[in-house]
């Protein structure tokens, strides 16, 4: 394994004043690019990471594109503007923390409109993403740009796919993408092609992963006063209304006692509900959102969990980003142990290469992978990750409407990944109303199956 200072300096060769690749027909150059805003209150507030949400905004992205022929085409992105996940802070407040985003979202309009460089979608964003970091400064985090230009990034991935009259699945092969992966991923990856790590057919069906967030009701007598929407309410309900197999778990990560608890609790009532629908099998995810103090408490609540419930221990498919984002000032907080129990993979951290082989180095087992860092980051990462044999997952960051298309677009072709995340349905419900008779195999879930099948449209298969 390389040591730090090897692998920084491979990445910033890697990376350093990236160059146009060699010239292909299929090319593409951005045109003209616009942007806009929705905005949501949730139905219920979530809780991840020590911070309550209760409102989404989206940032919505249009694109025209134009290849060396002269054809062009129109592509859609959409993410939401997820600052508290993205942006935490100790002195900017939510609107503030909001308003950075908006300013970045304002620069990246402007240098992708002033591109004028043909190339393939993840060669556009090679090019572009070193600019929106400099252009977004020293006091946002990487990881928050990332966020804000992956509506950029996507909208140009969907307009590629529709100038061709295919999915852009499609068109991750060598026919579109002439560079192999050296050129992004290192020597390791020479001779390689990303048509190798990317699926170009949708897995038909995927597990929905449900999410139990931190102050989630999970029985009728946690619920102080009922929504009465219509829509469940505790855990037992959403098992019956979705069939629910996969069930992700927000905890604190700043007492062991509370932790376990909610963990057995979950188990207890899932295991109550799956026996009255007969169901044999199901998971569970655990979601520290980076706020153990480190790996120690992890492997105490995970061994606590195992000693009162070996059954419930057992469902426990993966670990998600126990400790602190910045690997590099937290080495210590290393992962052997704890993956040696179940795989542990980064989430925040998962930001760029470098920190994929750090995370490596430090006893990670797997990477989360997310369509609001970039369509093409999350492409390459995925790579990187199955050459490695990491575990995978794909998370949503409660994405509604085109935002879950595209993430559960990434999720269905890219080998490895078991399941889907579909969160918006729980807590932004009405950001999805429109898209439900469009998209009912993707938005509305009774089999504990999303269908991914459908997923087969020009572009990301979002917006025609």
């Amino acid at each position: 394994m390389q040591t730090p200072l090897s692998r920084r300096s491979f990445v910033a060769a890697l990376l350093a004043a990236p160059q146009l690749a060699k010239q292909n027909p299929n090319d593409i150059r951005v045109e003209e690019v616009s942007t806009s805003e929705e905005s949501y209150i949730y139905r219920t507030p979530l809780k991840f990471g020590g911070t309550v949400v209760d409102r989404v905004t989206l940032l919505n992205v249009k694109v025209t594109v134009r290849n060396r022929a002269g054809k062009t085409a129109h592509g859609f992105g959409s993410m939401p503007l997820g600052n508290v996940w993205s942006y935490p802070s100790k002195t900017l407040n939510y609107d503030q923390t909001l308003e950075a985003m908006r300013q970045v979202a304002v620069k990246a309009r402007k240098i992708m409109a002033d591109c004028k460089d043909y190339g393939h979608p993840v060669e556009l964003n090679y090019l572009m993403e070193p600019e929106w970091l400099k252009a977004a400064g020293t006091t946002v985090p990487k990881l928050c740009t990332l966020v804000t230009c992956s509506p950029f990034d996507a909208a140009v991935h969907d307009a590629y796919g529709k100038l061709n009259g295919r999915s852009t699945y499609r068109c991750y092969t060598r026919e579109f993408l002439s560079e192999d992966l050296g050129r992004y991923l290192g020597k390791e990856f020479s001779g390689e092609y990303l048509e190798k790590y990317v699926l170009p057919e949708p897995k038909p069906r995927m597990p929905l992963y449900h999410l139990v967030g931190a102050v989630d009701p999970i029985v009728d007598t946690d619920i102080p006063k009922r929504i009465g929407d219509g829509l469940p309410e505790t855990l037992p309900e959403w098992i019956a209304y979705n069939g629910l197999t996969h069930i992700k778990i927000k905890l604190n990560g700043d007492n062991e006692g509370w932790d376990r608890d909610r963990i057995l609790k979950v188990d207890r009532v899932a295991s109550e509900s799956m026996a009255k629908r007969g169901t044999k099998q199901w998971f569970y995810s655990l979601d520290f959102n980076e706020k153990c103090p480190n790996v120690a408490y992890l492997m105490a609540v995970l061994r606590q969990v195992d000693e009162k419930s070996p059954a419930g221990f057992a469902r426990i498919q993966y670990v998600e980003q126990p400790t602190a984002r910045d690997l590099r000032t937290h080495r210590a907080n290393v992962m052997h142990e704890a993956s040696k129990l179940r795989p542990v993979v980064i989430d925040e951290s998962l930001t760029d290469l470098e920190n994929l082989m750090l995370a490596r180095e430090m006893g990670y087992t797997g990477a989360a992978l997310k369509a609001c860092k970039g369509q093409a980051q999350a492409l390459l990462m995925a790579a990187a990750a199955q050459k490695w044999k990491m575990f995978l997952c794909v998370q949503d960051l409660t994405c509604p409407g085109a935002s879950l298309i595209h993430s559960a677009g990434l999720a269905a072709h890219v080998p490895g990944v078991a399941a889907i995340e579909a969160n918006a349905r729980q807590y932004v419900p009405a950001a999805n109303k429109a898209w439900e008779s469009k998209f009912p195999g993707i938005f509305v879930v009774k089999d504990g199956q999303v269908k991914t099948g459908t997923l087969t449209g020009p572009g990301l298969g979002a917006v025609a």
